[in-house]
């Protein structure tokens, strides 16, 4: 069991070191004027050689749907985590001293904790993706 915990943790510091790592190799997203993109490769001007006029840029984009959807429901996970830690709070307080209801209300502050990451890291990828990657 700490060996496993061990390894999540690793995992969950590795993550921000990644995400922060694309944004010192990857290109700009800067969208440049049609001349420009003969002389500078960047991403920018990749996704703005493949937009099409008719294109829906409000998909994507920084009021679009798919970042109003995915936002609310990261919200909706990180609450439940926070509910679920205050539970394992009450239950860790109100066990008794009976070792069998702390280990379960240790493992539910545990994994209250580990949701309230995981809501945080997903949040900060998803809008690093979207503002950084897409271009409007």
């Amino acid at each position: 069991m700490k060996k496993s915990l061990n390894v999540i943790l690793a995992g969950m510091l590795l993550v921000p070191m990644f995400a922060l790592g694309v944004s010192l190799v990857a290109p700009s997203a800067s969208v440049h004027a049609a001349d420009d993109c003969t002389k500078d490769l960047t991403v920018g001007c990749g996704a703005s050689a493949a937009k099409n006029d008719k294109q829906n840029s409000e998909l994507f984009g920084e009021t679009g749907i798919f970042k109003i959807i995915t936002n609310a429901a990261l919200f909706l996970i990180g609450a439940v985590s926070v509910i679920m830690l205050i539970y394992g709070g009450i239950r860790y307080t109100i066990s008794g001293g009976d070792s069998s209801n702390v280990s379960a209300a240790k493992n539910t502050i545990l994994y209250a904790i580990v949701g309230i990451i995981v809501a945080l890291l997903s949040y900060a990828i998803v809008n690093f993706v979207i503002d950084k990657l897409i271009v409007q």
